[in-house]
């Protein structure tokens, strides 16, 4: 399973031979938005695909290709919180993966260095982008964030899509009990939480991002949602998780539900 990467590099080398480029699948915008009242500015960027094809959210799954930021090239900029969407899962060729379909506005809020004083983003965004084929896009932006700004493109309506918080969604009891295996643990995850709709999934993200994360096997019994998945660290040996650093997302229904850190049984 964790060679799937590679297999997803394959597809991409097939490409050329369909013609296709960058430009016919993908248009990148960086929208204008607003100063916070922190001080800190948010703006969106507009990723508008072509009809059937799809892009992918922030743990895209064994088969998918997680979006990379570098924002090293702005300009009085601290940080940058990307604010993601609920996102959709997709089955293809018996293979789980988590995105966009057609597109997405992704908002960025972002922190000055020095407060009240201007502002410049750039932006370079390595992604993948897929429909029978995929390709690996580049996508630059830059903008001057003005003060005080207005949304001019949907930015609010995507905060308003992010994922629910456990709270919000009115979740009970969370657990996750781990065992050790060859190469690092089996985690199954315990939630209690109202049925969200259609196929449900559950993605687990560790704090650390080094450590490989397989797909979750669910079931659901009743009001409880039950998740098993495999997790192998960079040493390929058993290991400890910080359970306060999980993140447990779980899709359904046309909005997601999220829950932050999971305690042992």
């Amino acid at each position: 399973m964790r060679y799937l990467p590679a297999l997803a590099l394959s597809t991409l080398l097939a490409l050329p031979a369909h013609g296709l480029t960058q430009d016919d699948l993908l248009r990148a915008d960086l929208l204008a938005g607003w100063r916070m009242d922190s001080g800190h500015h948010m703006v969106g960027l507009s990723l508008v695909l072509a009809p059937g094809w799809k892009t992918y959210w922030r743990s895209p799954g064994e088969a998918g290709i997680p979006p990379e930021f570098d924002w090293s090239g702005s300009q009085n900029v601290k940080a940058v919180h990307v604010h993601w969407p609920s996102p959709v899962v997709f089955h293809t060729n018996g293979m789980q993966t988590v995105g966009y379909d057609g597109g997405v506005i992704l908002p960025l809020e972002v922190v000055p260095e020095v407060p009240g004083q201007p502002v410049i983003l750039r932006a370079r965004v390595d992604m993948g982008i897929c429909k029978d084929i995929c390709l690996p896009a580049e996508v630059l932006v830059s903008g001057d964030l003005l003060a005080p700004g207005a949304d001019e493109g949907g930015i609010r309506a995507a905060l308003k899509a992010r994922p629910a918080s456990a709270g919000q969604a009115g979740v009970g009891r969370v657990t996750c009990a781990v065992e050790p295996i060859a190469d690092g643990l089996r985690l199954t995850a315990t939630v209690e939480i109202a049925v969200q709709g259609g196929d449900e999934a559950l993605v687990i993200e560790p704090a650390d991002r080094s450590i490989w994360v397989g797909e979750a096997a669910t079931q659901r019994d009743g009001g409880t949602l039950t998740a098993v998945a495999e997790m192998v660290g960079p040493t390929g040996a058993p290991f400890a998780i910080d359970r306060s650093g999980l993140r447990l997302t779980v899709i359904g229904g046309p909005r997601a539900v999220q829950i932050d850190g999971c305690p042992a049984p």
